[in-house]
């Protein structure tokens, strides 16, 4: 990952959490809406601009791709690059959730 993506996304925005770990599975924005929806408990809602701003953001920086197109709606997928990103993200969000447990991180 080149200094700029990490740049970019490395703390990530919760919706864009969001967004990128539901891209594992191929998905359309109105789903990924609903899905981040159902997963917090209505806590995080994800309007239409801010989710298909971050998508074509995300696309452009080749975090995700089109995978195909359903009832008019477009489906993308989690990229490699996309895949990097959220690991390291993930181990950051795991990193601060021990600590803030007077654990330290090993490794």
């Amino acid at each position: 990952m080149d200094d700029r993506i990490a740049k970019i996304y490395v703390p990530m925005t919760e919706t864009g959490f969001y967004i990128l770990y539901c891209l594992i599975t191929p998905q359309h924005g109105y789903g990924i809406a609903r899905q981040v929806e159902w997963m917090t408990n209505g806590e995080v809602t994800i309007g239409a601009g801010t989710m298909y701003g971050t998508l074509s953001k995300m696309e452009k920086d080749g975090l995700i791709e089109f995978d195909h197109e359903e009832e008019k709606r477009r489906l993308y997928r989690i990229t490699p690059l996309g895949r990097e990103v959220l690991e390291r993200e993930l181990k950051r969000i795991e990193r601060l959730y021990l600590n803030s447990r007077g654990e330290k991180v090993n490794g």
